[in-house]
C-alpha cells in the first residue's frame, strides 16, 4: 500500500508549488498497479481551467466524453481565440508512473496557431488550477508535449516544454522552452501510447513503445516567469510533485486511457 499519506503529499506539493493542500487526495491506492484514472463514462474525477474562463467551467464542452472516450472538441467555437485549456485530475501526485492513450482526429479550430496543429499535451508537476489567474494560458507544470506528423516531415512526439519551469539535462540547467525527444514521427489519426515515469524532484522519463525518448530531473521553478514568481516560498525552487492534466491546444483529440502506478518512493 501506498506508504506516503495523504497530508504528507499535500504538503510536499504545498512546498513545492506554494499551494495550500485543500484538494481531494486518495491516500490509500495501491503501489505497483495500474489504476485507470478515467472511468469511461463521464468527467469524474477532472476539472477543466480554460484561459478567459473560471476554474470549473466547461467552456462550450471542450472536455466531454462520448463513447467512452475522453474528447478535446471545438464545434462550440467560432474561433480558437488563445483560448487554452487544461483538464485537471483532483489529485496531486509525486512518485508514479502515467500511460496515456491518445490519438489526433480531423481539423484545427479556426484560427489556432499553427505550431498547434495536431499538438496537445500532459501537464506533470502542475500548480493548483484554482490559483491560477483568468487569463493565464498554462499552468506552472512540466509538459510532455505530445505532436501528431503531417503525413510527409519528421515530427517527434514525447517532447518537452516547461511553462514557468526549467529542468537539469546531462548536468546543465535547461532554460529553452521545448527540447525534442528522439521518437519516431506519428501521422494519421492512429493511437499512440505515451508512458512516463515520474520520480519527484528526481528523474522524469519519456517512453514511446518501450524506449526511453527523452530523461531530465530537478525539475523546479522558473524565477523569471511571472506566474512561476508568485508560487515561490522562501527561495525555493525544486518541485517535488503537483497536478496532472491534459491540454486543450486548438487540435481535436481524444484519449481513451489514462492510467497510473504509484511508485514505492
Amino acid at each position: 500500500m501506498l506508504k506516503t499519506t495523504c497530508s504528507v503529499l499535500l504538503t510536499l506539493f504545498a512546498f513545492s508549488t506554494a499551494i495550500a493542500g485543500d484538494q481531494d487526495c486518495e491516500p490509500k491506492l495501491p503501489t505497483g498497479e495500474w489504476i485507470s484514472l478515467f472511468n469511461g463514462k463521464d468527467l469524474s474525477g477532472w476539472t477543466p481551467k480554460i484561459r478567459f474562463h473560471k476554474y470549473g467551467e466547461n467552456y462550450a464542452n471542450t472536455f466531454r466524453v462520448e463513447d467512452g472516450l475522453m474528447k478535446v472538441r471545438y464545434d462550440g467555437y467560432e474561433k480558437f481565440d488563445e483560448t487554452f485549456g487544461h483538464l485537471f485530475y483532483k489529485t496531486p501526485f509525486s512518485n508514479y508512473k502515467l500511460r496515456v492513450e491518445y490519438r489526433f482526429v480531423g481539423d484545427q479550430c479556426p484560427e489556432g496557431p499553427g505550431w498547434a496543429t495536431r499538438n496537445s499535451g500532459v501537464m506533470l508537476h502542475g500548480q493548483d488550477p484554482a490559483t491560477m489567474a483568468i487569463d493565464q494560458d498554462f499552468p506552472v507544470s512540466i509538459e510532455a508535449q505530445m505532436l501528431g506528423g503531417n503525413g510527409k516531415d519528421k515530427r517527434t512526439t514525447g517532447n518537452l516544454c516547461t511553462p514557468g519551469t526549467n529542468v537539469v539535462m546531462k548536468d546543465k540547467l535547461i532554460t529553452r522552452h521545448c527540447t525534442s525527444s528522439t521518437s519516431k514521427t506519428y501521422h494519421g489519426e492512429q493511437w499512440v501510447t505515451l508512458e512516463l515515469e515520474v520520480h519527484g524532484n528526481g528523474t522524469i522519463k519519456h517512453i514511446h513503445e518501450g524506449e526511453v525518448v527523452l530523461e531530465y530531473e530537478q525539475s523546479q521553478l522558473d524565477p523569471k516567469d511571472k506566474s512561476a514568481k508568485a508560487l515561490i516560498k522562501d527561495d525555493q525552487l525544486m518541485i517535488t510533485g503537483g497536478t496532472i492534466s491534459l491540454q486543450s491546444e486548438s487540435h481535436p483529440v481524444d484519449f481513451r486511457k489514462v492510467e497510473i502506478m504509484l511508485l514505492e518512493e
